[in-house]
């Protein structure tokens, strides 16, 4: 089945930057409408970034400006970019299909604090 794995989260400052990568089984990346979800400490799992698979992307206010979705569908893997990281961006973040149907991996924590 559908196999994901992020990796790249940490300990970042406010105002710092962190890469996030997603490896991917088969042709899932691109083949697939994806998105990066995350999931805030106590809170509901919510959505930050989508790219389909003509390339076109989308993002919540929240995070617009900031964070960057992106895929390389030679290497099968989805990125995510974050600049100027704020302590309410700390959360455990995951890579999945846009769509339905999904299985959730372990996720990868990113912690911003001073």
């Amino acid at each position: 089945q559908v196999q994901l794995v992020e990796s790249g989260g940490g300990l970042v400052q406010p105002g710092g930057s962190l890469r996030l990568s997603c490896a991917a089984s088969g042709s899932i990346i691109s083949g697939n409408a994806m998105a990066w979800y995350r999931q805030p400490p106590g809170k509901q799992r919510e959505l930050v970034a989508s790219i389909t698979t003509s390339g076109r992307t989308n993002y919540p206010d929240s995070v617009k400006g900031r964070f960057t979705i992106s895929r390389d569908n030679a290497r099968n893997t989805m990125y995510l970019q974050m600049n100027s990281l704020k302590p309410e961006d700390t959360a455990v973040y995951y890579c999945n299909r846009l769509y339905s149907p999904r299985i959730w991996g372990q996720g990868t924590q990113v912690t911003v604090s001073s």
